[in-house]
Protein backbone atom coordinates (compact mmCIF):
# COMPACT_ATOMS: atom_id res chain seq x y z
CA UNK A 1 0.00 0.00 0.00
CA UNK A 2 2.75 2.11 0.55
CA UNK A 3 4.67 1.79 -2.87
CA UNK A 4 7.68 2.88 -4.44
CA UNK A 5 8.28 6.18 -5.95
CA UNK A 6 11.53 7.80 -7.70
CA UNK A 7 12.70 11.14 -7.47
CA UNK A 8 14.77 12.62 -10.03
CA UNK A 9 16.72 16.20 -8.77
CA UNK A 10 17.12 18.52 -11.52
CA UNK A 11 19.36 21.50 -9.22
CA UNK A 12 19.64 24.25 -11.94
CA UNK A 13 17.59 27.71 -12.29
CA UNK A 14 17.64 30.63 -14.13
CA UNK A 15 17.93 32.66 -11.08
CA UNK A 16 18.05 32.02 -7.13
CA UNK A 17 14.99 32.78 -5.56
CA UNK A 18 15.48 35.37 -1.94
CA UNK A 19 12.88 32.81 0.00
CA UNK A 20 14.22 29.73 -1.21
CA UNK A 21 16.60 27.27 0.80
CA UNK A 22 16.32 24.34 -1.69
CA UNK A 23 19.34 22.58 -3.47
CA UNK A 24 18.88 25.21 -6.61
CA UNK A 25 22.13 26.83 -8.27
CA UNK A 26 22.05 29.23 -11.09
CA UNK A 27 24.67 28.39 -13.68
CA UNK A 28 25.41 30.28 -17.29
CA UNK A 29 26.10 27.20 -19.50
CA UNK A 30 25.02 23.82 -18.79
CA UNK A 31 26.34 20.23 -20.45
CA UNK A 32 23.05 18.60 -20.03
CA UNK A 33 23.58 15.76 -22.07
CA UNK A 34 26.42 15.34 -19.79
CA UNK A 35 23.93 15.80 -16.63
CA UNK A 36 21.97 13.01 -18.02
CA UNK A 37 24.65 10.84 -18.32
CA UNK A 38 25.74 10.42 -14.50
CA UNK A 39 21.67 10.95 -13.79
CA UNK A 40 21.36 7.38 -15.84
CA UNK A 41 25.07 6.19 -14.06
CA UNK A 42 23.22 6.81 -10.94
CA UNK A 43 19.76 5.12 -11.20
CA UNK A 44 21.66 2.12 -12.51
CA UNK A 45 23.83 1.79 -9.41
CA UNK A 46 20.52 2.32 -7.29
CA UNK A 47 18.73 -0.31 -9.40
CA UNK A 48 21.67 -2.46 -8.65
CA UNK A 49 21.28 -1.95 -5.14
CA UNK A 50 17.65 -3.58 -4.94
CA UNK A 51 18.90 -6.70 -6.35
CA UNK A 52 16.67 -8.67 -8.98
CA UNK A 53 13.43 -8.48 -7.36
CA UNK A 54 12.71 -4.54 -7.37
CA UNK A 55 10.24 -3.12 -6.53
CA UNK A 56 7.10 -1.51 -9.42
CA UNK A 57 8.00 1.90 -10.06
CA UNK A 58 4.32 3.63 -9.71
CA UNK A 59 5.75 7.00 -9.08
CA UNK A 60 8.50 9.30 -10.64
CA UNK A 61 8.69 13.03 -9.67
CA UNK A 62 11.64 15.67 -11.59
CA UNK A 63 11.81 18.22 -8.74
CA UNK A 64 14.49 21.29 -8.48
CA UNK A 65 15.85 23.65 -9.03
CA UNK A 66 13.90 24.07 -12.31
CA UNK A 67 13.00 20.58 -14.14
CA UNK A 68 11.25 22.54 -17.37
CA UNK A 69 14.55 23.97 -18.51
CA UNK A 70 15.24 20.60 -19.45
CA UNK A 71 14.84 19.68 -22.60
CA UNK A 72 12.03 16.83 -23.56
CA UNK A 73 14.50 14.44 -25.01
CA UNK A 74 16.45 14.49 -21.63
CA UNK A 75 13.28 14.01 -19.59
CA UNK A 76 12.54 10.73 -22.39
CA UNK A 77 16.25 9.29 -22.06
CA UNK A 78 15.71 9.53 -17.94
CA UNK A 79 12.49 7.49 -18.36
CA UNK A 80 13.62 5.33 -20.83
CA UNK A 81 16.35 4.01 -18.25
CA UNK A 82 13.77 3.83 -15.67
CA UNK A 83 11.49 1.49 -17.88
CA UNK A 84 14.77 -0.55 -18.68
CA UNK A 85 15.97 -0.96 -14.56
CA UNK A 86 12.83 -1.79 -13.62
CA UNK A 87 8.58 -2.55 -14.05
CA UNK A 88 6.65 0.67 -13.78
CA UNK A 89 3.21 0.26 -13.08
CA UNK A 90 0.23 0.45 -16.04
CA UNK A 91 -1.18 4.01 -14.27
CA UNK A 92 2.65 5.21 -13.23
CA UNK A 93 2.32 8.77 -12.09
CA UNK A 94 4.78 10.74 -13.46
CA UNK A 95 4.65 14.65 -12.85
CA UNK A 96 7.42 17.25 -13.93
CA UNK A 97 8.02 21.01 -11.58
CA UNK A 98 7.64 23.72 -13.93
CA UNK A 99 8.15 27.46 -13.46
CA UNK A 100 5.80 30.23 -16.05
CA UNK A 101 8.93 31.49 -17.02
CA UNK A 102 10.16 28.50 -18.82
CA UNK A 103 6.81 27.63 -19.89
CA UNK A 104 6.83 26.43 -23.56
CA UNK A 105 3.75 24.90 -25.45
CA UNK A 106 6.51 22.97 -27.89
CA UNK A 107 8.63 21.74 -24.63
CA UNK A 108 5.21 20.86 -22.73
CA UNK A 109 3.96 18.31 -25.92
CA UNK A 110 7.96 17.25 -25.72
CA UNK A 111 7.35 16.52 -21.78
CA UNK A 112 4.20 14.63 -22.30
CA UNK A 113 5.27 12.36 -25.64
CA UNK A 114 8.61 11.35 -22.68
CA UNK A 115 5.76 10.53 -20.38
CA UNK A 116 4.94 13.12 -17.83
CA UNK A 117 1.26 13.04 -17.31
CA UNK A 118 1.52 15.59 -14.64
CA UNK A 119 2.40 18.75 -14.21
CA UNK A 120 3.21 21.37 -11.42
CA UNK A 121 3.56 24.82 -11.70
CA UNK A 122 4.96 27.05 -9.44
CA UNK A 123 2.95 30.53 -9.67
CA UNK A 124 3.63 31.32 -5.85
CA UNK A 125 1.58 34.59 -6.55
CA UNK A 126 -1.35 36.16 -8.29
CA UNK A 127 -0.19 39.50 -8.50
CA UNK A 128 2.96 41.04 -10.27
CA UNK A 129 4.27 43.44 -6.82
CA UNK A 130 4.67 40.23 -5.01
CA UNK A 131 5.60 38.06 -7.43
CA UNK A 132 8.56 40.96 -8.16
CA UNK A 133 9.26 41.11 -4.18
CA UNK A 134 9.81 36.95 -4.34
CA UNK A 135 12.14 36.99 -7.09
CA UNK A 136 10.13 35.32 -9.38
CA UNK A 137 11.06 35.85 -13.42
CA UNK A 138 7.56 35.38 -14.28
CA UNK A 139 4.60 37.76 -14.51
CA UNK A 140 1.02 36.73 -13.88
CA UNK A 141 -0.02 37.61 -17.36
CA UNK A 142 2.79 34.60 -18.31
CA UNK A 143 1.47 32.35 -15.00
CA UNK A 144 -1.80 32.45 -16.67
CA UNK A 145 -0.64 31.58 -19.74
CA UNK A 146 1.37 28.89 -18.14
CA UNK A 147 -1.36 26.82 -16.68
CA UNK A 148 -3.64 27.37 -19.67
CA UNK A 149 -1.37 25.57 -22.05
CA UNK A 150 -0.49 23.13 -18.72
CA UNK A 151 -4.48 22.24 -19.07
CA UNK A 152 -4.67 21.44 -22.69
CA UNK A 153 -1.59 19.47 -23.03
CA UNK A 154 -1.91 17.40 -19.27
CA UNK A 155 -4.29 15.40 -17.81
CA UNK A 156 -3.46 16.39 -14.39
CA UNK A 157 -2.13 19.83 -13.41
CA UNK A 158 -1.61 21.38 -9.92
CA UNK A 159 -0.39 25.15 -9.05
CA UNK A 160 1.52 26.09 -6.32
CA UNK A 161 0.71 29.45 -4.26
CA UNK A 162 2.43 31.36 -1.35
CA UNK A 163 0.50 33.30 1.40
CA UNK A 164 1.32 35.12 4.71
CA UNK A 165 3.64 36.84 2.16
CA UNK A 166 4.84 40.48 3.39
CA UNK A 167 1.15 42.46 4.18
CA UNK A 168 -0.80 40.00 3.01
CA UNK A 169 -4.15 40.76 3.92
CA UNK A 170 -6.85 38.20 4.58
CA UNK A 171 -9.45 40.47 1.71
CA UNK A 172 -6.15 40.06 -0.59
CA UNK A 173 -5.61 36.20 0.02
CA UNK A 174 -9.42 35.58 0.03
CA UNK A 175 -9.54 37.40 -3.98
CA UNK A 176 -6.43 35.72 -5.09
CA UNK A 177 -7.32 31.58 -3.64
CA UNK A 178 -10.81 32.14 -5.01
CA UNK A 179 -8.89 33.31 -8.99
CA UNK A 180 -6.46 30.15 -8.28
CA UNK A 181 -9.39 28.06 -7.36
CA UNK A 182 -11.40 29.25 -10.77
CA UNK A 183 -8.51 28.00 -12.94
CA UNK A 184 -9.68 24.56 -12.23
CA UNK A 185 -6.20 22.68 -11.61
CA UNK A 186 -7.02 19.14 -9.54
CA UNK A 187 -4.71 19.99 -7.50
CA UNK A 188 -3.09 22.87 -5.25
CA UNK A 189 -0.14 23.14 -3.30
CA UNK A 190 -0.50 25.92 -0.70
CA UNK A 191 2.46 26.90 0.91
CA UNK A 192 3.03 29.20 4.45
CA UNK A 193 5.87 32.02 3.73
CA UNK A 194 8.29 30.57 6.47
CA UNK A 195 12.05 32.31 6.56
CA UNK A 196 14.73 29.80 6.21
CA UNK A 197 17.62 30.30 7.70
CA UNK A 198 20.85 31.62 4.94
CA UNK A 199 18.66 32.71 2.79
CA UNK A 200 18.27 36.79 1.70
CA UNK A 201 14.89 37.01 3.10
CA UNK A 202 16.49 35.62 6.34
CA UNK A 203 18.87 38.64 6.35
CA UNK A 204 16.23 41.03 5.22
CA UNK A 205 14.00 39.99 8.13
CA UNK A 206 16.48 39.98 10.74
CA UNK A 207 17.13 43.64 9.79
CA UNK A 208 13.31 44.57 9.89
CA UNK A 209 13.56 45.26 6.29
CA UNK A 210 10.77 42.36 6.02
CA UNK A 211 8.02 41.82 7.80
CA UNK A 212 5.05 38.62 7.64
CA UNK A 213 2.22 38.06 9.12
CA UNK A 214 2.55 36.85 13.00
CA UNK A 215 1.49 33.96 14.19
CA UNK A 216 -2.08 35.04 14.97
CA UNK A 217 -2.33 36.47 11.13
CA UNK A 218 -0.75 33.32 10.06
CA UNK A 219 -3.51 30.70 11.36
CA UNK A 220 -6.25 32.72 10.29
CA UNK A 221 -4.93 32.60 6.58
CA UNK A 222 -4.40 28.80 7.25
CA UNK A 223 -8.42 28.86 8.82
CA UNK A 224 -9.40 30.61 5.42
CA UNK A 225 -7.40 28.00 2.87
CA UNK A 226 -8.95 25.15 4.71
CA UNK A 227 -12.94 26.69 4.00
CA UNK A 228 -12.12 27.86 0.88
CA UNK A 229 -10.34 25.13 -0.81
CA UNK A 230 -13.35 22.66 0.97
CA UNK A 231 -15.86 24.37 -0.61
CA UNK A 232 -14.77 24.23 -3.67
CA UNK A 233 -14.21 20.35 -3.49
CA UNK A 234 -10.68 20.16 -3.33
CA UNK A 235 -10.57 19.77 0.67
CA UNK A 236 -6.62 19.25 2.01
CA UNK A 237 -5.54 15.79 1.98
CA UNK A 238 -2.43 16.61 3.68
CA UNK A 239 -1.14 19.88 5.63
CA UNK A 240 0.03 21.72 2.40
CA UNK A 241 -1.90 20.13 -0.31
CA UNK A 242 -5.39 20.18 -1.45
CA UNK A 243 -7.15 17.94 -4.14
CA UNK A 244 -10.41 16.64 -5.54
CA UNK A 245 -10.73 13.48 -4.18
CA UNK A 246 -8.93 10.94 -6.47
CA UNK A 247 -6.40 13.07 -7.42
CA UNK A 248 -3.96 13.86 -4.88
CA UNK A 249 -0.22 13.45 -5.95
CA UNK A 250 0.74 10.10 -5.63
CA UNK A 251 4.06 10.46 -5.66
CA UNK A 252 3.77 12.85 -1.88
CA UNK A 253 1.45 10.19 -0.42
CA UNK A 254 4.35 7.93 -0.85
CA UNK A 255 6.62 10.12 1.33
CA UNK A 256 3.57 10.74 3.93
CA UNK A 257 2.89 7.06 3.92
CA UNK A 258 6.26 6.29 4.85
CA UNK A 259 6.90 4.25 1.48
CA UNK A 260 9.61 3.60 -0.26
CA UNK A 261 11.82 5.85 -2.35
CA UNK A 262 14.50 6.28 -4.88
CA UNK A 263 16.48 10.02 -4.52
CA UNK A 264 18.76 10.87 -7.74
CA UNK A 265 20.52 13.85 -8.86
CA UNK A 266 22.43 15.90 -6.81
CA UNK A 267 21.21 16.48 -2.82
CA UNK A 268 18.65 13.67 -3.45
CA UNK A 269 17.01 11.98 -0.12
CA UNK A 270 15.72 8.39 -0.43
CA UNK A 271 14.15 5.99 1.88
CA UNK A 272 14.81 2.38 0.10
CA UNK A 273 13.90 -1.03 2.13
CA UNK A 274 16.99 -3.31 1.52
CA UNK A 275 17.47 -6.45 3.00
CA UNK A 276 14.88 -6.58 5.56
CA UNK A 277 16.46 -2.79 6.59
CA UNK A 278 15.11 0.13 6.14
CA UNK A 279 17.87 2.83 4.60
CA UNK A 280 18.68 6.40 4.65
CA UNK A 281 20.22 8.13 1.16
CA UNK A 282 21.39 11.21 0.26
CA UNK A 283 23.75 12.37 -2.26
CA UNK A 284 26.40 14.97 -2.74
CA UNK A 285 24.44 18.65 -2.40
CA UNK A 286 26.83 20.60 -4.87
CA UNK A 287 26.19 19.94 -8.22
CA UNK A 288 29.99 19.44 -9.39
CA UNK A 289 31.12 17.35 -6.55
CA UNK A 290 27.61 15.13 -7.61
CA UNK A 291 29.27 14.54 -10.82
CA UNK A 292 32.46 14.23 -10.40
CA UNK A 293 31.62 11.32 -7.50
CA UNK A 294 29.22 9.33 -9.12
CA UNK A 295 31.58 9.28 -12.66
CA UNK A 296 34.22 8.31 -10.14
CA UNK A 297 31.80 5.98 -8.24
CA UNK A 298 28.69 5.41 -10.06
CA UNK A 299 26.87 6.97 -7.58
CA UNK A 300 26.53 10.28 -5.69
CA UNK A 301 25.80 9.11 -1.89
CA UNK A 302 27.49 11.04 0.67
CA UNK A 303 25.01 8.96 3.27
CA UNK A 304 24.08 5.33 2.92
CA UNK A 305 22.69 4.29 6.86
CA UNK A 306 20.56 1.98 8.21
CA UNK A 307 17.60 3.52 10.79
CA UNK A 308 16.76 1.69 13.22
CA UNK A 309 13.40 0.65 14.02
CA UNK A 310 12.59 3.21 16.69
CA UNK A 311 13.85 5.83 14.40
CA UNK A 312 11.91 4.81 11.50
CA UNK A 313 8.63 3.78 13.61
CA UNK A 314 9.13 8.27 14.73
CA UNK A 315 9.50 9.03 11.02
CA UNK A 316 6.43 6.85 10.05
CA UNK A 317 4.82 8.58 12.55
CA UNK A 318 5.96 12.21 11.45
CA UNK A 319 4.83 11.42 8.54
CA UNK A 320 1.55 10.08 8.53
CA UNK A 321 0.17 12.36 11.24
CA UNK A 322 0.48 14.98 8.13
CA UNK A 323 -2.23 13.45 6.51
CA UNK A 324 -6.21 14.12 6.92
CA UNK A 325 -6.48 10.28 6.98
CA UNK A 326 -4.02 9.90 9.73
CA UNK A 327 -2.08 6.89 11.44
CA UNK A 328 -3.39 3.37 10.87
CA UNK A 329 -2.83 2.08 14.00
CA UNK A 330 -3.32 -1.44 13.20
CA UNK A 331 -0.43 -1.48 10.53
CA UNK A 332 1.44 0.57 12.04
CA UNK A 333 1.28 -2.04 15.51
CA UNK A 334 1.86 -5.07 12.24
CA UNK A 335 5.10 -3.08 10.65
CA UNK A 336 6.80 -1.68 14.20
CA UNK A 337 5.61 -4.37 17.10
CA UNK A 338 4.53 -1.52 18.85
CA UNK A 339 2.13 1.97 19.09
CA UNK A 340 2.26 5.39 19.65
CA UNK A 341 2.58 6.00 24.00
CA UNK A 342 -1.03 5.91 24.86
CA UNK A 343 -0.55 8.23 27.81
CA UNK A 344 0.04 10.67 25.24
CA UNK A 345 -2.17 9.79 22.80
CA UNK A 346 -4.93 10.63 25.48
CA UNK A 347 -3.72 13.45 26.60
CA UNK A 348 -3.75 15.15 23.38
CA UNK A 349 -6.71 13.57 22.67
CA UNK A 350 -8.25 15.15 25.44
CA UNK A 351 -7.21 18.21 24.61
CA UNK A 352 -8.87 18.43 21.20
CA UNK A 353 -5.59 17.68 19.39
CA UNK A 354 -5.90 14.59 18.34
CA UNK A 355 -9.11 12.42 17.22
CA UNK A 356 -9.44 8.30 17.46
CA UNK A 357 -12.01 6.03 15.62
CA UNK A 358 -11.15 2.75 16.03
CA UNK A 359 -7.55 1.89 14.52
CA UNK A 360 -7.28 5.56 12.66
CA UNK A 361 -5.53 8.26 14.78
CA UNK A 362 -6.23 11.90 13.07
CA UNK A 363 -5.04 15.56 13.73
CA UNK A 364 -7.80 17.82 14.51
CA UNK A 365 -8.83 21.36 12.86
CA UNK A 366 -7.33 22.39 15.91
CA UNK A 367 -4.30 20.48 16.09
CA UNK A 368 -3.42 21.23 12.92
CA UNK A 369 -2.83 24.76 13.77
CA UNK A 370 0.10 23.08 15.95
CA UNK A 371 0.79 20.08 14.45
CA UNK A 372 4.74 20.34 15.07
CA UNK A 373 4.24 20.67 18.86
CA UNK A 374 1.49 17.73 18.45
CA UNK A 375 3.73 15.62 16.22
CA UNK A 376 6.34 16.31 19.05
CA UNK A 377 4.28 16.03 22.11
CA UNK A 378 3.73 12.33 20.23
CA UNK A 379 6.73 10.96 19.48
CA UNK A 380 8.73 12.01 22.34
Amino acid sequence: MTGFGIYVHWPFCAAKCPYCDFNSHVRQQIDESGWIDAIVRELEWTAAQQGADRPIVETVFFGGGTPSLMQGRSVGRTMETIAKLWRTANDVEVTLEANPASADAARFADYRAAGVNRLSIGVQALNDADLKQLGRLHDVAEAKAALGMALRTFGRVSLDLIYARPQQTMAQWREELSEALAFGTDHLSLYQLTIEPATPFATLYKTGALSIPDEDRAADLFELTQEMTAAAGRPAYEISNHARPGSEARHNLIYWRYGSYAGVGPGAHGRLDLNGARIATQTERLPERWREKVLRDGHGMIERAPIDAQDAAREHLLMNLRLAEGLDLAAYRVRWGFEPDADRMESLIADGLLARDGNRLTVTPRGRLLLNSVIAALAG
